[in-house]
């Protein structure tokens, strides 16, 4: 029984010793080596955007270029990702590429605590600093207390994106409303609508649009010297002076007149950008990351955008960035992946997709419609107007901005106690900084 019991043994060690062959075989890396390598690719741009659609062309290139190598792609939420990258990171097996949100408290507060890849040499390798003009490549680089502007390269951005005013042509045209030119007209035409008892604008107030109309009521009064100072703490940003107080005190006017609804604090983004396709409302102020979904889901009425009347400032940057975690495995995977994303083929599906690629050296997009989107993108480029988005410069500000935005649409609190309870958190951080 003994002799015959270490023969069964034996033979299950080699039946397994053979199973566990067979599937290093079957795991070969590129060239064929023992030992499986594998691409884990986070994102979370729906399928069918501009993004969406150029990130799954390029999964599908790198499967090509890569046959040994497997490639893993998981889909996450931008709230997903906000709240738990820094959980995720940390692990013991992280993706070996995502892309983050750029700005101080996010990207770079990663990469203050150490859980981002230093991209500079390979950036310079492989030339992704010649395609990304200055003031794209400010939300690429990171100083050692993690603000933006200068250090290390930590992510690659591969389009950029700006916020601007989506209206409805018909609309437009029934209430005898002109396109506005200037702030004064804007208010105008949002008084036209709502004497016709129409609310002028679909606001999401749960998530970031309605801090992004703060924003750039706030910008109406502001130039480059003022962003520089509050984006990347180049001095002391005055909470009290005219740009901030302007903004609260406007937004919350706004509220009251009706020309946003009095739930909006209660509305998500996604449900703000469907109420504008379902004509519910006039316009929606919104980035230029939802222009490829409203030309390919509008079917019923004409629309057109416009930038902010009257500002030379808007919010919008580089787009999101792609970046290695430190304690990401087979990391050459994630820089071939970033650069495939990089190439032409990619960056012209982008355009031609409702996207903005940040490769300059492209044809214009064939549509006619994305053409208009290059232009607004242009204009901007050519005033230097991006000023970034108000959440970036110190860490939690999103969720303190939401509160504060939050409570102008309520009438919970005055625009002066809301600038109080912003400028405290900031200042902290500030002093934090030893600025």
């Amino acid at each position: 029984m003994r002799v015959r019991r270490l023969r069964l043994v034996s033979g299950l060690a080699i039946l397994l010793t053979v199973a566990a062959l067979a599937a290093c075989g079957n795991n070969a890396g590129p060239g064929g080596a023992a030992g499986a390598q594998t691409l884990t690719v986070w994102h979370y741009e729906r399928p069918e955007s501009a993004m969406g659609l150029a990130w799954t062309e390029a999964i599908k290139q790198f499967k090509e270029s890569h046959p040994g190598v497997t490639v893993r792609f998981e889909q996450k939420t931008f709230e997903q990702i906000r709240q738990n990258a820094a959980i995720a990171l940390n692990a013991d097996d992280p993706p070996t590429v995502l892309e983050y949100n750029k700005g101080n408290s996010t990207a770079g507060l990663l990469a203050d605590q150490g859980l981002l890849t230093d991209l500079t040499s390979e950036s310079a390798k492989r030339g992704w600093d010649k395609l990304l003009t200055p003031s794209l490549q400010t939300t690429t680089r990171y100083d050692s207390a993690g603000i933006m502007g200068s250090g290390a390269v930590y992510g690659i951005p591969n389009y950029a994106e700006f916020v601007m005013v989506y209206y409805n042509k018909d609309l437009f045209a029934k209430y005898k409303v002109k396109v506005p030119a200037t702030f004064a007209e804007l208010q105008q035409a949002m008084d036209t609508f709502v004497k016709a008892g129409v609310t002028p604008l679909s606001v999401g107030g749960a998530e970031y649009p309605a801090q992004q109309i703060f924003y750039e009521l706030v910008l109406s009064k502001a130039d480059r010297t003022f962003v520089d100072k509050y984006q990347l703490y180049n001095g002391k940003v005055d909470f009290t002076g005219p740009e901030f107080r302007f903004g609260a005190s406007t937004f919350a006017t706004w509220v009251r007149k009706g020309y946003i609804a009095k739930n909006a604090a209660r509305v998500k983004a996604e449900d703000m950008n469907l109420a504008f396709t379902k004509q519910r409302f006039p316009m929606v102020i919104v980035g230029s990351w939802m222009y490829g979904d409203f030309v390919r889901d509008i079917k019923d009425f004409q629309w057109g955008t416009f930038l902010f009347p009257g500002n030379t400032l808007h919010p919008g940057s580089s787009g999101n960035l792609w970046v290695v975690p430190a304690k990401a495995k087979d990391k050459s995977l994630a820089y071939d992946f970033i650069d495939i994303t990089m190439k032409p083929r990619i960056q012209s599906l982008l355009g031609e997709s409702g996207g903005v690629p940040v490769r300059a050296d492209l044809p214009p997009p064939s549509a006619e419609k994305n053409k208009e989107l290059m232009t607004r993108f242009a204009t901007i480029e050519a005033e230097d107007g991006l000023a970034f988005y108000p959440d970036w410069p110190a860490p939690g500000y999103y969720d303190v901005l939401g509160v504060a935005i939050q409570d102008l649409i309520n009438g919970n609190k005055t625009p002066d106690a809301v600038l109080a309870d912003i400028a405290k958190p900031y200042d902290e951080n500030y002093v934090r900084l030893g600025r």
